[in-house]
């Protein structure tokens, strides 16, 4: 591969290709999971140097592994085999001024979400897309995995919101279809075709991105309620009542918070009482003169009065808002912090998710006794993160957590919903796809696969098992 080597660092030079030692912090997924020392780490400051990256990988047989802020949780931006190059879009940055009349911006793949955010903000507009990575997290990642968010049931995903793409082909072919417009059924909806293939079928390199008008009022309150049942009897009150100003709805359970107030620093518990399910609610209008202080105030007033919320409080400063989301936000570090875990990103209809909390309760512990979940996520739209910790005091059983893993698979699907919301596949649950979809689909997936990626060069392993892979359902390790 010396000859790749040469190449690529002669196209990209010293601080575009890096190798061996300075290679390394691309090298492991944000869970330390997986990933293996890739031949190098390909970081091309614009779109005709990634085709290029790309062509002389094709020709080299080397397989590419696109990479954003590498902060996934399936690991899918990192080598599993030591014949890759990682495709680093981290030094592709540049945000156009935003176009206000238009509602959009177009950006680079590698801009960082809180970039971005920053970006816009100065224009009175947002980007609606918020989630505990932001600070990491960049553009094409986001769009690979078809990331959701907090706001995802306002706004919608990732997919959503990309107006237009840029995107690199397998063979080093730009498709150039960054388009501005919201309507456009010229055909195949190409952009979202991108949306959620996790680097397999192209490199996304720019992107036109819709923007809102900020909001000119803002109310956000932190909810203690009897039971995860009445966190969803107050989700549709909320829904009803507050409408088109909901901005999220946020549960988590009375577990979460005790580990994150255990292990974080910084942590308060706000409210007087503790209860076993936490609700964070917030309203937003594009008016100052929408009385939402009132409206949120009158739902509290409900939810108490119908027996719904045992407790709660309005945050009176930005201070206090930040300390709410901070409580919410904190959960996976202060679960992360008590030990090794199994993580699950559960989606079934919002409905449903008090009843997939207790069945899925009972199949842990007929499968997992002892095992402690951490259930929390986005109430609107039914995301569970569905997190499990070691007994206390004991370990997790490693042969046990595939048929866990299967057993809350299963029970997802059966209540019409998925066991792969808004984190992917990657690597980590191709198997579980491949033994949980019906065929058919999986089969639509890898004729697109192998119509666009014949070669099998782009992110081999990733949503798709390779040929050689058993595809029987095996759980790498435990985060």
């Amino acid at each position: 591969m010396l000859d790749l080597h040469d190449r690529l660092s002669g196209l990209l030079g010293s601080k575009g290709w890096l190798s061996q030692a300075d290679a390394a912090p691309y090298q492991r997924d944000w869970l330390d999971r997986f990933g293996v020392a890739p031949l190098g780490v390909a970081r091309p400051s614009d779109t005709q140097e990634v085709a290029e990256v790309v062509k002389a990988c094709r020709a080299a047989g080397v397989s590419i592994v696109p990479q954003g802020g590498n902060t996934g949780l399936c690991g899918g931006a990192v080598a599993h085999g030591q014949d890759a190059v990682i495709l680093s879009l981290s030094r592709m940055t540049h945000i156009e001024p935003p176009e206000a009349e238009s509602g959009s911006v177009l950006v680079d793949a590698g801009v960082v979400l809180s970039a971005l955010h920053e970006a816009v903000e100065r224009h009175g507009l947002i980007f609606p897309m918020h989630l505990g990575s932001e600070g990491s997290a960049r553009i094409g990642g986001l769009i690979g995995t078809n990331a959701g968010g907090s706001q995802a049931f306002r706004y919608g995903l990732m997919q959503d919101l990309v107006l237009g793409l840029e995107v690199v082909l397998p063979d080093g072919e730009i498709w150039d279809g960054l388009r501005s417009v919201l309507k456009d059924n010229a055909g195949y909806q190409l952009r979202k075709l991108f949306a959620g293939s996790e680097g397999t079928l192209g490199v996304i390199t720019r992107a036109v991105l819709r923007l809102f008008p900020a909001p000119r009022a803002r109310v956000t309150a932190l909810l203690a309620l009897p039971s995860h049942e009445a966190a969803i009897a107050f989700g549709v009150l909320v829904r009803r009542e507050a409408a088109e100003f909901t901005s999220a709805l946020e549960f988590f359970s009375d577990f979460g918070v005790s580990l994150a107030l255990k292990h974080v620093a910084g942590l308060a518990f706000p409210l007087e009482s503790r209860d076993a399910a936490y609700v964070l609610v917030e309203l937003t209008a594009g008016s100052a003169r929408v009385p939402l202080d009132d409206i949120l105030a009158a739902l509290l007033e409900q939810g108490m009065a119908e027996g719904l919320v045992s407790d709660g409080t309005l945050a009176m400063s930005e201070a206090q808002r930040a300390h709410f989301w901070r409580l919410r936000e904190e959960q996976p570090e202060g679960q992360r912090l008590e030990g090794p875990q199994i993580k699950n990103d559960i989606c079934v209809p919002p409905g449903r998710v008090a009843a997939f909390i207790m069945a899925g309760g009972q199949v842990c512990e007929e499968i997992m006794p002892g095992a402690r979940v951490n259930p929390f996520g986005h109430l609107a739209d039914g995301n569970i993160h569905y997190n499990i910790s070691a007994p206390e005091g004991g370990a997790l059983a490693a042969d046990r957590i595939p048929v866990l893993m299967q057993a809350l698979a299963a029970l997802a699907t059966g209540m019409g919903g998925s066991f792969a919301a808004e984190h992917g596949l990657g690597r980590s649950k191709v198997a579980l796809a491949d033994a949980s979809r019906h065929p058919t689909e999986r089969a639509l997936m890898l004729a697109l696969k192998q119509a666009l990626d014949p070669a099998g060069i782009l992110n081999p392993g990733v949503v798709l098992a390779v040929p050689s892979q058993r595809r029987t359902f095996q759980m790498p390790g435990i985060s």
